[in-house]
């Protein structure tokens, strides 16, 4: 058990990244970045994330996939990724897409969120190194 101090929170400790996707309370959790910044720079809110979040909320619970177990849709502050955007992250995969309008969501709902099946034309770019990936470089080592 891993115990938080000052928080009063006890949970297991995780021994490796799938039990913790077998632990996950969600088979997919979508985050939708519906970021407007305020010096009028490109944002995911400019491209009507709100109402393609919206969208995607109402068809998961037309289709009764949505909740524990299933999916549950969320909206996000800014997910940093503006300039690629409009953005959403699909967890527990961390599958990071852009899309352009309802029938792309549809086909990430239909493919990734229905059959667990990548839609390749929707990805982002990879970051050049995610944290999880980052490798700490040693001592006085050359910075390129």
């Amino acid at each position: 058990m891993v115990t938080f101090r000052g928080l009063g929170l006890c949970v297991p400790a995780l021994g490796s990244a799938r039990e913790a996707f077998r632990l996950s309370y969600y088979r997919h959790h979508v985050f939708f970045c519906t970021n407007e910044r305020e010096d009028g720079s490109q944002s995911c809110g400019q491209c009507g994330a709100q109402a393609m979040r919206d969208y995607l909320k109402r068809r998961a619970k037309e289709l009764g996939i949505a909740g524990k177990e299933g999916v549950r849709i969320n909206t996000a502050g800014c997910l940093d990724r503006c300039e690629e955007g409009p953005v959403i992250v699909v967890y527990p995969e961390a599958t990071w897409y852009t899309y352009v309008d309802q029938e792309d969501i549809d086909e990430i709902l239909s493919e990734h969120l229905l059959k667990g099946r990548v839609v390749e034309r929707l990805l982002l770019p990879e970051a050049e190194m995610s944290t999880m990936d980052a490798q700490p470089e040693p001592p006085g080592a050359p910075r390129p």
